[in-house]
């Protein structure tokens, strides 16, 4: 065998100031610290699970144990890709690529943080450009979905500016209260590509892990 066993560590996305990247585990601490400084004030919702808001130690241990989960559930049907945002080579958040039979439906769903200290500056749009590109050039995709709770003008003003169009809505129960949460899709005809370059690396020894091509009994157990 050559080239390393799980290929999508050696992935990269970039955009003129980040780069997206499997995390190591000091990169998992060093972003849980990010998040425990403050994503966005304390009685403001914009999550569907309120993990941010857990107490220490539990905070990062959980936090923790979700990045290795997702690493040990893979599979080319059912996958989540975490990937670190770095700023000149810092963690500076996160943003996820998760699709169930890519192969089939062709469809991804994201979602993403960046610490408070490093948002207002278009860094996420540019985390958001560049799983965008992941997924219509790299991967294919036929559609990107996401979601934001109402009144999160930030994430509002990402999906606008990238092409995203509202599909619908949806209420959750969050901490007790009633929320809504807006319903987006970008499709590669209205993905606004010229706003962020996007390049990648990487990704062809990838594809088949996401469910594009077929893999080999060589290549995948299914016990």
């Amino acid at each position: 065998m050559s080239g390393h066993p799980w290929p999508i560590f050696d992935l990269r996305v970039r955009t003129p100031n980040l780069e997206l990247r499997l995390p190591t585990d000091d990169d998992l601490l060093e972003l849980a610290r990010v998040a425990r400084a403050g994503i966005v004030d304390a009685d403001r919702t914009v999550f569907l699970v309120p993990w941010h808001k857990l107490p220490s130690p539990a905070f990062e241990r959980q936090f923790l144990l979700h990045w290795w989960g997702d690493r040990s559930r893979w599979s080319p049907t059912a996958w989540s890709l975490g990937l670190a945002v770095l700023k000149d080579g810092r963690p500076i958040g996160v943003q996820e690529l998760m699709a169930r039979n890519f192969a089939i439906k062709r469809v991804i769903n994201s979602g993403s943080w960046l610490g408070r200290e490093f948002q207002g500056r278009g860094l996420g749009t540019e985390a958001r450009a560049a799983i965008l590109g992941l997924a219509f050039d790299g991967l294919g995709a036929d559609a990107a979905e996401s979601g934001y709770i109402e009144g999160n003008a930030a994430s509002a003003r990402v999906s606008e500016k990238l092409g995203y169009r509202v599909t619908g809505d949806e209420f959750f129960a969050i901490e007790g209260k009633r929320k809504l949460e807006i319903k987006v899709r970008c499709t590669p005809e209205t993905w606004r590509r010229d706003l962020v370059p996007v390049t990648i690396e990487g990704l062809e020894a990838c594809l088949k892990l996401f469910g594009v091509g077929d893999l080999g009994p060589d290549d995948w157990a299914t016990f």
